[in-house]
C-alpha cells in the first residue's frame, strides 16, 4: 500500500487529486501512471465529486481503500460509480451520460481486454481482417 493511501495526502491543491487517484488505483487495479496517462484523472475526480455531492464524495475518499462487504451500501454505490467510469467513460445512473470526447478511447476496458477502442483510431482498409495487436496491461 502507498504512504499516499496510509497517509491520506494530507491537504493542498493536489491532495484531492492525489486521494482520488490512489482510490482508483484500489478500485479499477491499474497503477498511478496508467490511470494517468488517459488524460482524464482530473475530469473523472471533477465529474464523481459533482454527481456524489461534496459529502459523499469525501465519505468515499475518507472509507476503507479495499472494498469488502464491510462497505456500507452508499460507500460501495459510490465506488462502483467510479469504477464503472473508468472502466466505461460514462457516468451511471438513470441517465447516464459519457463524461468526456476521448472517455470513450480511454476507458479502460479496452485496455483490461488488450485491445484498442473501435473506431478511435485509424486502423486503414481491411485491418478487420488481422487480429488486433496486443496493447500493455491486457489480461486484467
Amino acid at each position: 500500500m502507498s504512504d499516499a493511501v496510509e497517509g491520506g495526502l494530507g491537504s493542498g491543491p493536489d491532495a484531492g487529486a492525489g486521494r482520488f487517484t490512489a482510490l482508483s488505483e484500489r478500485l479499477t487495479g491499474f497503477g498511478t501512471a496508467e490511470l494517468e496517462a488517459t488524460g482524464l484523472v482530473e475530469v473523472y475526480r471533477a465529474v464523481a465529486e459533482e454527481q456524489l455531492g461534496p459529502a459523499r464524495y469525501e465519505r468515499l475518499l475518507s472509507g476503507p481503500w479495499q472494498p469488502d462487504e464491510s462497505a456500507d451500501g452508499d460507500r460501495a454505490d459510490a465506488a462502483r460509480a467510479v469504477t464503472i467510469l473508468w472502466y466505461t467513460g460514462s457516468w451511471p445512473g438513470p441517465a447516464p451520460f459519457v463524461v468526456s470526447p476521448r472517455a470513450h478511447a480511454e476507458a479502460l476496458v479496452w485496455k483490461a481486454a488488450g485491445v484498442v477502442a473501435p473506431a478511435s483510431v485509424p486502423a486503414g482498409y481491411g485491418s478487420w481482417a488481422e487480429r488486433p495487436a496486443e496493447t500493455e496491461g491486457a489480461g486484467r
